[in-house]
């Protein structure tokens, strides 16, 4: 890894309190548009864009170049995660449904799993209210190579009207799945992205189905 970069590392997990952290942990701190950034600089370094957001939240231009010196320009201050207005928490989350219920309950797993955090301005950009966003994870490959099993994404509870193209969590007989709409012979239809369309047919939205809301980010490993 490039050296800048990595104090770059260092210099976020120490802030966010974690013991190590990977190119989507620098981007939400920093206020990157998407991780991959983040994830280039780990043989290039980081662009002057990077290096003044690290800047703007204290970590010392001379450490990050030389290593010399305090990792701070002032005294670090850990960041709260814990109903911070600064930096909004999108928590990790099952859906507890029912076939034929357009209601759902929520199961915080907050003890299993850390929320996934952002800046304010991340929110405001997007028109995103906080305390409507939930994080869940892929259970299957129907929506490969676009979102992978085990990967990530937070559903915008707030957006939940049929947008041709978008991809929504939804309700489908009290299972939820992760799906892009299509519109066709007009009809609403679940569709996965994966190839194998035999092994994960689309799925007519009849009315027992219910849109949880829309897709609006995607945390993965796979690059």
């Amino acid at each position: 890894m490039h050296p800048v970069t990595e104090r770059i590392h260092q210099a976020v997990a120490t802030l966010t309190g974690k013991s190590s952290v990977g190119p989507t942990d620098v981007s939400q701190f920093l206020g990157l548009a998407n991780s991959q950034t983040a994830k280039n600089w780990e043989s290039r370094g980081p662009s002057s864009e990077g290096l003044v957001a690290a800047a703007e939240r204290g970590i010392s231009m001379r450490w990050l170049r030389s290593g010399e010196g305090s990792m701070f320009s002032g005294p670090p201050q850990a960041i709260d995660l814990d109903n911070n207005p600064d930096y909004p928490a999108v928590r990790r989350v099952k859906f507890k449904l029912s076939a034929g219920a357009s209601g759902y309950g929520i199961e915080y797993l907050d003890e299993e799993a850390q929320p996934i955090v952002f800046r304010k301005d991340w929110f405001s950009a997007n028109g995103y209210r906080a305390e409507k966003l939930l994080a869940v994870r892929i259970a299957n490959g129907s929506m490969e190579p676009g979102l992978y099993d085990g990967d990530i994404v937070v559903v915008n509870t707030e957006q939940d009207q049929p947008k041709d193209g978008a991809v929504f969590a939804a309700n489908y007989e009290g299972e939820m799945v992760i799906k892009r709409l299509q519109r066709d012979a007009g009809e609403w239809w679940l569709c996965s992205d994966n190839p194998d369309q035999r092994r994960y047919p689309r799925k007519v939205c009849h009315e027992g189905v219910f849109l949880l809301g829309q897709i609006v980010y995607k945390q993965s490993s796979h690059i």
